[in-house]
């Protein structure tokens, strides 16, 4: 069953295009609303120093985290060396992929992946693969923000790990489609909520705090509308805030969160006693339109 006219609030940025016409082919009315800007490190002194000590041999494996990370990797050392250093340099150490998104980049480096960990792609799943290995002097690249509990759990397998901070999550420059999120949640204007990633709930709470709408914002995603979530990790967050999503797809993707989202809304909506379509008078309408 497709969303059938639900109004569909994403709070995707890089991909918030491809989330659109996603929604709109299941029959949805989307309003996405970006909540996250990955910017670089300026300071190219992290980059060299990790392409210096994985030539030094100081790292026998690296966990590569993200795509988007090892792109701004090669993008902050292409004033400083080819390529073909970069891949030469990453060669030397077992290479651990968090799933598919990394191996495009790694792939045009030249480097094979020797590890790919499986899906749902967790810090969890990466602790049970490093854990029957011999490698202990491990390189993360990182995400937009520390992973905590990925360091924390390699090093209590005697690990020395070395994080690499290539990029960091900002909130975007443009504040006011993620104002608007926040204003739709609070006044129930909004029947279903796609969350992709935990920075996302962050960053939207954080403007509905500056909005005074924190409360009701949470009261909305608790009690009113269907929220759905890509995965483990953000349903960890969201249970972490006390709301419960009613809908995980079974692969941790963009597309299969929509799928699913889709076929299984008018039935959690039943369950939380939601009025249909015809019967509400929204009153910002026109920013699902």
């Amino acid at each position: 069953m497709a969303f059938d006219g639900l109004r569909v609030l994403s709070l995707e940025s890089r991909r918030a295009r491809e989330m659109e016409t996603l929604i709109l082919r299941s029959g949805g009315k989307p309003f996405v609303a970006p909540s996250v800007k990955e910017r670089p490190i300026e300071d190219p002194a992290v980059a060299l120093a990790f392409i210096d000590s994985l030539e030094a041999g100081e790292f026998d494996m690296v966990v590569c985290m993200t795509g988007v990370g090892l792109s701004f990797l090669c993008k902050t050392l292409e004033p400083h060396m080819a390529p073909e250093r970069i891949g030469a340099a990453l060669r030397r150490a077992v290479i651990v992929s968090r799933g598919p998104k990394p191996v495009g980049v790694l792939r045009s480096l030249g480097v094979p992946v020797e590890i790919m960990i499986p899906e749902p792609n967790t810090w969890k799943e990466i602790v049970e693969a490093v854990a029957q290995r011999p490698e202990r002097r491990i390189a993360v690249q990182e995400y937009g923000k520390p992973g905590s509990e990925l360091i924390a759990s390699l090093e209590h397998l005697g690990a020395r790990v070395t994080p690499v901070t290539l990029y960091r999550w900002e909130l975007p420059e443009d504040l006011e489609p993620l104002r608007a999120a926040a204003r739709m949640l609070a006044a129930r204007e909004a029947d279903v909520v796609l969350f992709t990633s935990s920075i996302q709930l962050d960053h939207l709470l954080e403007i509905a705090r500056g909005l005074n709408l924190e409360d009701e914002v949470k009261r909305a995603l608790r009690e009113h509308v269907v929220v759905a979530s890509v995965g483990p990790v953000m349903t960890a967050t969201l249970e972490g805030y006390g709301i419960s999503p009613q809908i995980a797809p079974k692969h941790p993707k963009m597309a299969s969160l929509v799928k699913a989202a889709s076929e299984e809304c008018h039935a959690a909506l039943a369950d939380r006693g939601a009025r249909t379509p015809a019967c509400r008078v929204p009153t910002h309408e026109d920013a699902f339109s």
